[in-house]
């Protein structure tokens, strides 16, 4: 009972500690959604939002960490109202992509945003840097797609000179994936996810609207060559599409250590989502026991997405990601910086605020931290549910970081 006592009492403390923050950006000005607007003009929303930024900020200076001794030893910037503690950190490197995959992008594309707005080298790794320093101890690297960004070796070689950074992985359509995986692996890169959407070539291809199967799966044995366990394999289910595949995709994990995430099709701007190509995850699970009706359910992290399973016997395993059909709202851990520099506290949430435009007005971490901590704060229980979603105005997923 007196632990409870204290937690609240710690929770409580934390929201009078943001009180500032959210009393100056939580008026919609710096918050907003996602659009193209310049850096002019969020510089001046900035100014007209807080004329007095600086002086109010640093007049409320708290203790940026909680101290040791805390009841709750975890950064109260990164603690939402609910006592989510987000120690994981997705970082878009990029907008642009060389395949064109029809859950994520528009097939016209989409308006990339000029390389002017976007985050910089330096910007890229002073977000993290703070991040880390409040307690993320994972990062993920994702676009577009990461591996086409020509320095993407330097920001992880500097990602793993943070102290308290336990891991970096990246999300790739392992078109690159072979050609560079030594080096990246010398850099420091700890764990892959390749998205792989089809097994036959001529499927591959219509999914992706470009060539490329080969190099893919070229990738993956890459991975595996050097170490990679398990690589993690990244599947989006359509119905209509590659449902017929489940099959195929779990036996690929017989002799292979690389765990197949199956994910349900989720709706984002451009994609055509619609209820009836959705193959739930209990659908897909029936259909994988028909085949192995002694699939065995594994235990797994509290903060995990994914519910995993595996074959007695098989090397490998599999995976369920349920957005869509049963959420996992509840233990998200997880933040996005978006390539433009948008903080997005839910992947499906369409409220956004621009870090990069408080960075490029000089102010300091304190100030950064205080709207970092007010956004979190908003962050809301759950989602709002598959159909509402679908009906919302949200980025393509390749302008979020998939």
């Amino acid at each position: 009972m007196a632990a409870h006592v204290s937690l609240r009492c710690s929770l409580m403390a934390r929201h009078g500690i943001l009180t500032n923050a959210r009393k100056l950006f939580g008026n919609g000005k710096v918050e907003r959604m996602y659009s193209s607007a310049t850096h002019k003009e969020n510089e001046l929303e900035l100014r007209d939002s807080a004329p007095n930024f600086a002086t109010s900020l640093k007049t409320s200076r708290r203790q940026e960490r909680l101290p040791d001794n805390n009841i709750l030893p975890f950064s109260a910037f990164l603690t939402d109202s609910f006592g989510r503690r987000h120690s994981y950190l997705r970082i878009s490197l990029t907008e642009k992509c060389n395949f064109r995959c029809q859950y994520c992008m528009p097939e016209e594309g989409v308006k990339l945003t000029p390389r002017g707005q976007l985050l910089s080298t330096s910007e890229v790794l002073s977000l993290a840097r703070l991040f880390v320093q409040e307690g993320v101890n994972k990062i993920r690297l994702t676009g577009g797609e990461p591996l086409i960004r020509p320095d993407v070796l330097d920001v992880i070689t500097e990602l793993r000179k943070l102290e308290g950074l336990k891991t970096i992985a990246v999300t790739t359509n392992g078109m690159n994936l072979a050609r560079l995986l030594p080096k990246l692996k010398d850099a420091g890169l700890d764990l892959i996810n390749v998205s792989l959407d089809s097994l036959v070539p001529a499927k591959f291809e219509f999914i992706v609207r470009r060539k490329g199967f080969h190099k893919v799966m070229e990738g993956i044995d890459k991975a595996i060559e050097l170490g990679y366990n398990p690589v993690k394999i990244n599947c989006v289910v359509m119905r209509g599409l590659n449902e017929d595949e489940l099959l195929d995709f779990v036996a690929l994990t017989e002799k292979k250590p690389v765990e197949v995430r199956f994910i349900e099709y989720m709706p984002f701007d451009g994609n055509k989502w619609n209820f009836k190509k959705m193959v739930s995850y209990q659908e897909m699970l029936d259909r994988i026991r028909q085949q192995w009706p002694n699939l065995e359910m594994l235990q797994s992290g509290h903060t995990e997405t994914a519910k995993i399973f595996k074959v007695p016997g098989f090397e490998g395993q599999v995976g369920f990601i349920t957005s869509m059909s049963e959420h996992f709202c509840g233990s998200c851990n997880r933040l996005r910086i978006t390539a433009d520099g948008n903080l997005k506290v839910c992947l499906f949430g369409n409220s956004e605020v621009s870090l990069r435009d408080v960075l490029r007005s000089g102010a300091s971490d304190e100030e950064l931290l205080q709207i970092i901590g007010a956004a979190v704060g908003r962050k809301k229980k759950q989602h709002a549910g598959m159909f509402s979603i679908s009906q919302m105005k949200n980025r393509p997923m390749i302008l979020i970081g998939g």
